[in-house]
Parts: structure tokens; sequence; C-alpha cells
């Protein structure tokens, strides 16, 4: 591989981990209230989280293009505000890259967390633990399965994704041209041999990805029992 495509490999490695890391926040306190709550908001917080599961990702992309551009209200906000407008930029595809991953790390933790049981809770409640004290020591070593389920997941989403950041990003390198997209314009300029190269990479990786994810949940203790359909 030459200078580019290590280039695209880091530059596809950060955009994950900065995904994976925020999407755990975000998603924590989401997820447990999808799987704790009777309400009729769920049901449409749930469709809303699991679109980008069936719409088509240059779909997503587009609106995101079109908010976050120097047209859009995101992006004319922050021009007039003397910032830059978040299309084409490596913050625009971190943006579209925990949209677009989102069911990948709330669906896991969701399943999860409706398998603790409320009665521990309560009981740890009457011994006088908070609810942040309650969570650590009962939720989070409980549901490790479905934290490791959802980050694992969420992390090799986004090292795939394509159509997402090829709308909003495009291919600028060291700013948003990540691996699918890289392979993208090594197969259009016919150089198919580092395409192909890059393309095995990213095949063995997500072999091995969804390999550690069945494994984990076939142990007695496996947490969420989810995988991205």
């Amino acid at each position: 591989m030459d200078s580019s495509d290590w280039q695209a490999v880091t530059l596809t490695l950060q955009l994950g981990g900065y995904t994976t890391l925020i999407l755990l926040v975000i998603a924590t306190p989401l997820a447990w209230w999808l799987a704790r709550q009777r309400s009729w908001l769920s049901a449409p917080v749930q469709a809303i989280v699991a679109l980008p599961l069936v719409l088509p990702p240059t779909v997503l992309g587009f609106y995101l293009l079109i908010w976050l551009g120097p047209e859009g209200f995101v992006g004319a906000t922050l021009e007039s505000l003397g910032l830059q407008h978040l299309a084409f930029s490596f913050e625009g595809i971190l943006i579209g890259s925990i949209l677009y991953s989102l069911p990948f790390a709330v669906q896991p933790l969701t399943e999860s967390f409706r398998q603790i049981s409320q009665g521990q809770l309560d009981v740890a409640a009457t011994l006088g633990a908070g609810w942040w004290r309650r969570f650590w020591t009962i939720v989070v070593p409980s549901c490790q399965g479905g934290f490791l389920i959802a980050a694992t997941l969420s992390f090799a989403h986004t090292l795939g994704e394509f159509g997402v950041i090829l709308m909003l990003g495009g291919s600028i390198p060291g700013e948003t041209q990540v691996l699918s997209v890289l392979i993208y314009d090594h197969a259009e300029a016919m150089n198919y041999q580092a395409a192909e190269n890059l393309s095995l990479g990213l095949l063995l990786f997500s072999f091995v990805v969804l390999m550690a994810v069945y494994t984990w949940q076939k142990r007695p203790t496996g947490g969420a029992r989810y995988v991205a359909r």
C-alpha cells in the first residue's frame, strides 16, 4: 500500500473510534429509556432509530448534505457565527457516521437492558444505593456483553460506510477519503489490484468481527442476543 492508502486507513480508524465512543455515550441513556419505559413514544422513537437499517445511505447522506451545507439550517447558522459549514469535512462525516450507525449501538444495548431484573434494582435501592451506583454496580457488569457487541458492531459498521460518506464528504484525501471511498476511487481508475487488496482487508476484518460477536453470544452470560440484520 502507498501513502494515500495508509492515510485512508488512519482516517477510517479515527472515524470508527470517534463514532463508537460518541455512540456509546448517546445510545446508553436512549437504550435504557427504550428498555424500561412503556410510553407510547417508544414505538416512534424506535422507528426513527432503526431508519438507517432500511433507508438507502444516499438518502441520509443527501439530507445531511443539505442541512450541514452552506445553504442548510445548520451550515448557514455556523457560517453566520463565523464558522465553517460541515459539508465535505471530517466533522460532517462523523455526524453522518453517528446517525447511520445509531441502531447498531442502541438495539444491542436495549435488548441487554431488558434482561436486567427490576427486583435487583429495587433491592439495591432499599439498601440505599442511588441511581448512579445501581447503574454502575448492577447494570454495567450485567450488560457488559451488550456494551461489547454495541461497540464492536458500531465500529465495524462505520468502517464499511460508503453512501453517506460519499454524499456528505466526497473524496478529499486526509479529510473525508476513508477506505470504502478509496476502494471506489481505485476501481473507478481501473486500479483493480489496489482495490482488491483493500477490499480483502475489509472482508477479513468484517468476518473476524462477526465471528467474535457470534462467539460472545454463545457464552452463558453473553448479554444481548442481537446481530445486525
